[in-house]
């Protein structure tokens, strides 16, 4: 429940707490990309919109207190904003990246915002071994969508059927049809309210063709 100030992120409210810890982050976020490369340098001045609010968008369509797994996490996009965002109402976040110096900023970044999640720096692969469960998968700028339902069937494939969250371009749709001739699912365009031409798409019930 909402009862403090508070400011929008994507035309919804958020506590002025939660804004608090995205500032922080934001803040930590433009230390570290001077010695990591964690967004694109292009990027960095529309910080706040072109990663921030846009991460922001996969917890907006799917909240509450869940189990994320959240693969190739890099500089926290979206896996920091879900684990912020979910910092007032339970859940957590199983921050997925083999870079160690990748993984150490995420660790900082969890600790100085308060967030709820945890940095596991092993190989996506791998990932099921300590992951055993989730309620929702997300990944950002990480992959095509075959080799993402790759790294996610472990998951989706087992009776607790997550859902699936990635954020794609304007060619998703050439990504769509590569990934039907290898799985079945049950897909969900969300536009975004952030990008144009760009969108959110949401998996479930994913299963492989030669099942």
């Amino acid at each position: 429940m909402i009862t403090s100030p508070s400011r929008e992120l994507n035309g919804l409210r958020v506590s002025r707490e939660t804004s608090e810890k995205l500032e922080h982050f934001a803040s930590l976020f433009q230390k570290w990309a001077k010695s990591i490369n964690l967004v694109a340098p292009s990027t960095l001045n529309d910080l706040w919109q072109r990663h921030i609010a846009d991460s922001a968008q996969i917890f907006q369509l799917f909240p509450g207190p869940k189990r994320w797994v959240d693969l190739g996490s890099g500089g926290g996009f979206p896996g920091i904003i879900t684990a912020i965002l979910l910092a007032e109402d339970g859940g957590w976040v199983h921050l997925v990246e083999s870079n160690n110096k990748k993984a150490a900023f995420l660790r900082v970044a969890l600790t100085e915002t308060g967030a709820r999640g945890s940095v596991h720096p092993i190989r996506m692969e791998e990932a099921i071994k300590t992951i055993p469960e989730c309620d929702a998968i997300s990944a950002r700028a990480l992959a095509d969508l075959p080799q993402l339902l790759d790294y996610c069937a472990p998951w989706m494939t087992t009776d607790r059927k997550p859902r699936a969250f990635f954020h794609k371009g304007r060619d998703y749709q050439q990504e769509i049809d590569k990934a039907v001739s290898r799985f079945q699912f049950d897909l969900v365009k969300h536009r975004s309210v952030v990008e144009p031409d760009s969108v959110v798409l949401e998996i479930a019930n994913l299963s492989r063709n030669n099942q």
